[in-house]
């Protein structure tokens, strides 16, 4: 489904067709170990299904110009564990067989993340700009100088999902947010760590500075068995 033009939504992921960007957001490997070792067990099956996710999704594809990877790429602040070397190089490995070239937007999970880049060549930038498309991470806000002849912002960050009620049933969905930003298009990605749902949107207190402001009138995009647009927020409040 397109949501904007030449921009559509694949699953978990945003393609830019004349492009041919792959953008990911926030996949947070290695976020089961973290909860497995806060006492909280679950099967650790998350970046299996991580691979075979994505896998799915570059299988609908030509070859790609560029995979980029918009923030947390990894969950750890302060450190890099074993299991986020050991997977994060293997889902390297794995974008690697569809792209000529995978680019890591840093996000403020990545404190530490040059050792695994270096292994792998890979560039690791603030913001990435696709014409008159900015790509940024979203913890922080883009300068006016990034904002010239920006036409579109994307950003991660926010794990926007919603909650649909219907009498005493109610379910979490992953969502794709859109709306405006000084005057520019902004598309919000939804996480692509597969263990959490992410953050209710109607709900909860926003995190990115871009998202500080009335989302009545952003668009909801619900990530199920197919993409559903689900209308305006104000809707869900």
């Amino acid at each position: 489904m397109e949501i904007l033009k030449n921009i559509e939504i694949i699953d978990l992921a945003l393609y830019l067709k004349k492009e041919k960007i792959l953008i990911i957001a926030d996949t947070h490997i290695g976020y089961e170990e973290s909860l497995n070792k806060q006492g909280i067990l679950i099967p650790r099956t998350a970046f299996k299904d991580l691979v075979l996710r994505t896998e799915k999704i570059l299988n609908k594809l030509p070859k790609l110009d560029k995979i980029i990877i918009n923030g947390d790429i990894k969950h750890e602040f302060g450190k890099i564990s074993e299991t986020e070397w050991r997977n994060t190089l293997k889902f390297i490995d794995c974008l690697g067989k569809y792209s000529n070239e995978i680019i890591i937007i840093k996000g403020n999970h990545d404190k530490i993340l040059l050792p695994i880049a270096q292994k792998r060549n890979m560039k690791i930038v603030d913001s990435f700009k696709a014409d008159s498309i900015l790509i940024i991470h979203g913890d922080k806000e883009p300068s006016k100088e990034n904002l010239k002849q920006i036409r579109t912002v994307i950003i991660g960050h926010e794990h926007p999902a919603i909650t649909i009620r219907d009498n005493s049933r109610q379910e979490k969905y992953k969502c794709f947010l859109k709306g405006k930003y000084q005057k520019k298009d902004l598309i919000v990605q939804p996480s692509f760590n597969l263990v959490t749902e992410g953050t209710d949107i109607s709900q909860e207190k926003v995190i990115s500075p871009l998202l500080n402001q009335n989302l009545s009138n952003f668009d909801v995009f619900i990530v199920s068995d197919k993409i559903y647009h689900f209308g305006k927020l104000k809707s869900f409040i």
